[in-house]
């Protein structure tokens, strides 16, 4: 179970398989957060969410699941407001940023604010690299995270 030293504000979850080409997009975003080395922000990395995430986010005063997305999006990239899904998936192994959200609530009496960043990817081949298409959009997201986030 997570239990932090300190209760730092923000988290941000990066979700995927960097072993899927642009899967790893949600990983590639957390780590060059690490590496901005913002006050007060941790990383966590994960293939999926899985529902003791609840725990582990209402830990948080803000939450951001980045993640890599297979939908056209017009910037490359988007970020939106998650609002609380009662909606749980059949696999306990398999959940929502939004049912994540829901249980935190359900559990621990936590909401946090949350938001998800989608980036969109265009190869989901098995290898280690990220599609230049994909390079490009988590540049422009890490951007506006950096904006957002200030």
């Amino acid at each position: 179970m997570y239990e932090p030293k300190t209760k730092p504000a923000t988290l941000v979850i990066g979700i995927g398989n960097k072993g899927r080409n642009d899967d790893g997009l949600g990983w590639n975003f957390a780590a060059s957060i690490e590496q901005m080395l913002l006050p007060e922000v941790t990383c966590e990395y994960r293939y999926q969410l899985q529902i003791e995430d609840a725990y582990l986010i209402s830990q948080f005063k803000r939450i951001y699941f980045a993640d890599a997305s297979h939908k056209k999006i017009a910037a490359g990239f988007e970020i939106n407001t998650c609002k609380m899904s009662d909606q749980l998936y059949f696999s306990t192994h398999s959940q929502s940023p939004e049912s994540i959200l829901y249980l935190a609530n359900e559990l621990y009496q936590k909401c946090p604010p949350a938001f998800t960043i989608a980036i969109e990817g265009i190869n989901w081949d098995f290898e280690y690299t990220l599609s230049e298409t994909a390079k490009q959009n988590l540049d422009k997201a890490l951007q506006e995270f950096e904006r957002f986030y200030n």
